[in-house]
């Protein structure tokens, strides 16, 4: 069984909203993956902030991280390959 690291990576995307990646380190294999992004604006609602924390651990129950998205050698990269992937 694997063990994780959750490691978050925020990035601007203009005045008002940023995008969080949540990813994983795998500990077993010393790899990085997103789980996921999430998208937030300014004038934060406190229930979709809590609906995305049970999103991330309703995912992370499902299925393994690195199982789902593939793993890289740095988070940037995984962080990198996730953008190309939906833009």
């Amino acid at each position: 069984m694997n063990l994780f690291k959750v490691i978050d990576g925020w990035k601007k995307l203009d005045k008002t909203s940023v995008v969080r990646y949540r990813c994983f380190e795998c500990l077993n294999s010393k790899q990085y993956c997103v789980q996921s992004a999430d998208f937030y604006r300014l004038s934060f609602d406190q229930k979709l902030l809590s609906n995305l924390d049970a999103q991330f651990l309703e995912l992370f129950t499902e299925q393994e991280p690195s199982s789902r998205n593939p793993e890289y050698p740095s988070l940037e990269e995984t962080i990198a390959a996730r953008d190309k992937l939906f833009t």
